[in-house]
C-alpha cells in the first residue's frame, strides 16, 4: 500500500484607501473607536494546530490561515460579524513552554512572555468581552520522542520510539495542564467558554505500515497489527508498539479530558472524531485500511509522499475539528 482563492480585492481596498483620504478624521477615528469597543473575541491558544501549520509545496512546515481555529471563526463571524480573532498559537508549544516560554519564535510574539501569561493580560484586559477560548496543548510533549524525519512511507522504516520520553511527556501533562486550565479559568471568570481538545495519533500511518513481511492493507480486522520501528526502552509486557502508542493516546486525553471537565472546561474529543482505538476494516472499505489509519490518512499529511509524512491536519482535517468545536460552542 503506497499512501498519497486578486483584482476585486485590490479595488476594494484602493476605494476605501480613496474614502478614508476624503473623509473627516475625527469622523473616521471615532467610528473606528465605537466599532472596537462594540467588538468581542475570539481567543486562540496552542500549538501549530492552532495556527494551521501545514507542509509546503517543499514539504517545509509553513503556518497558513487554514487552521481549524481559522476555519470555525470565519464560521462563528457569519452568525456575528463583530466578533474578532485574536490568534495566540505558536508552532512547536508543549506544556512546559506554554506555561514558562523558552521558544524565542513564541516569545517574540508575545513580547518576550510566555504563552500563558499573554493570554492572562489579554483575558484580564478584556473582560466582558471575550465571548470564546479554544485551547490545544499538550500533543507536542510527545513529538520529541519520535523522529518523523525517519519515517519512510515508502518502505523502510526507521521510526524509533522513547519511552521514558513519552513517560516524561505523560508526567508532565498530569502536573502542568491542570496548572494551564485553572489559571485560564481564573482569568476568563465562571461566565466565559473555553473549549479544549484531545488529540488524535498522527504516528498510526508510520505504526501500521508494516508487519514484518505483510502490508498493512492485508491487516485483518480481527487482529491488531504490530508496527514497524525500534524502542528505546522497555514497553510493558506484552505489548505491541502499537498497542503501546494507543493507550498513551488514551491515558493522555483522559487527563485531558478529566482536568478540563475539572475547571469547568468543554470537550471537544478529537480522538473520537478520528477513530483512533478502531483498528477494524470496515466491510466496504476500498483501501483495505483500519478506520484509525484511514481517517489519519484523510485528515493529516501523514500518509502523502509528496510533501508528507507530517503529523498536521490537513484542510479537510481543518474543517473536520472545527465542525466539532462549533458544536461545542453554546
Amino acid at each position: 500500500m503506497r499512501f498519497r482563492w486578486i483584482a476585486a480585492i485590490a479595488a476594494t481596498v484602493a476605494t476605501a484607501l480613496v474614502a478614508t483620504a476624503c473623509g473627516d478624521d475625527s469622523a473616521d477615528s471615532a467610528s473606528s473607536e465605537e466599532e472596537h469597543s462594540e467588538s468581542s473575541y475570539y481567543l486562540s491558544l496552542g500549538d501549530s494546530l492552532t495556527v494551521g501549520v501545514q507542509p509546503d509545496d517543499n514539504g517545509t512546515p509553513q503556518e497558513t490561515g487554514d487552521g481549524y481555529t481559522d476555519v470555525l471563526h470565519r464560521t462563528l463571524y457569519d452568525s456575528d460579524s463583530t466578533l474578532q480573532h485574536e490568534r495566540m498559537g505558536c508552532g512547536g508549544e508543549d506544556t512546559t513552554t506554554f506555561l514558562e516560554g523558552g521558544i524565542p519564535q513564541c516569545e517574540s510574539k508575545y513580547e518576550r512572555r510566555a504563552q500563558m501569561e499573554a493570554a492572562e493580560n489579554f483575558l484580564i484586559e478584556n473582560e466582558g468581552r471575550v465571548d470564546l477560548v479554544t485551547l490545544t496543548i499538550g500533543g507536542n510533549n510527545f513529538t520529541r520522542c519520535v523522529d518523523v524525519d525517519d519515517i519512510d512511507l515508502e518502505g523502510d522504516d526507521d521510526l524509533t520510539l522513547d519511552v521514558e520520553c513519552v513517560d516524561e511527556g505523560l508526567e508532565l501533562i498530569e502536573t502542568e495542564v491542570p496548572a494551564i486550565a485553572e489559571r485560564l479559568r481564573e482569568a476568563a471568570g465562571p461566565d466565559v467558554q473555553i473549549i479544549g481538545m484531545t488529540y488524535y495519533n498522527p504516528f498510526l500511518a508510520a505504526l501500521l505500515l508494516e508487519d514484518e513481511d505483510e502490508p498493512a492493507d492485508e491487516v485483518t480486522d480481527d487482529e491488531t497489527p504490530e508496527g514497524a520501528g525500534e524502542v528505546e526502552g522497555d514497553l510493558p509486557e506484552g505489548q505491541s508498539l502499537v498497542e503501546y502508542t494507543t493507550e498513551v493516546l488514551q491515558e493522555m486525553n483522559q487527563t485531558l479530558r478529566d482536568t478540563y471537565e475539572a475547571s469547568g472546561i468543554d470537550v471537544a474529543d478529537v480522538e473520537d472524531l478520528f477513530d483512533s482505538d478502531d483498528f477494524e476494516v470496515p466491510a466496504d472499505s476500498d483501501t483495505g485500511m483500519p478506520t484509525n489509519l484511514q481517517a489519519i490518512c484523510d485528515l493529516t499529511w501523514m500518509c502523502d509522499t509528496d510533501v508528507g509524512p507530517d503529523i498536521h491536519t490537513n484542510q479537510a482535517g481543518a474543517q473536520e475539528i472545527a465542525a466539532l468545536f462549533e458544536e461545542r460552542v453554546r
